[in-house]
């Protein structure tokens, strides 16, 4: 039987990060995670930080609202149909017709530009 992984706690922030995340060292860097390292300058001179740049978060996260702007779409779509928009006799129907395509189109686009996804996600990565 395995049990839970347990991850440590950093003794600055109380959070619970992966092994990864935390500076390296003894003393006052012992359990302290990333981000509490940068920000009362514990980082050695050298080390690398495992915390994204601003450009590289920025430019993540344009490519997962990208990723699934449409899915929230179709979901605002077919609540406005739903609630508001079924009165109004030419623009219903319509309505109807472009969410119907959206609600088809949506799942393969997004099964076809998996791979896309996945290679800029792995350029972004650092």
């Amino acid at each position: 039987m395995v049990g839970p992984i347990t991850m440590p706690t950093c003794r600055m922030c109380t959070q619970n990060y992966p092994n990864d995340q935390f500076a390296k060292g003894n003393g006052p860097r012992y359990l302290v995670c990333a981000r509490c390292a940068l920000e009362h300058d514990m980082m050695a001179p050298g080390e690398e930080s495992p915390l994204y740049s601003d450009e590289v978060a920025s430019a993540r996260l344009s490519l997962f609202s990208r990723r699934y702007r449409p899915w929230a779409l179709i979901i605002i779509g077919w609540t406005l149909f739903l609630n508001m928009g079924q009165g109004i006799p030419p623009w219903s129907t319509l309505f109807l017709g472009a969410l119907v395509l959206l609600t088809i189109i949506t799942p393969v686009r997004h099964f076809m530009t998996r791979t896309k996804f996945r290679s800029d996600l792995a350029r972004l990565t650092p």
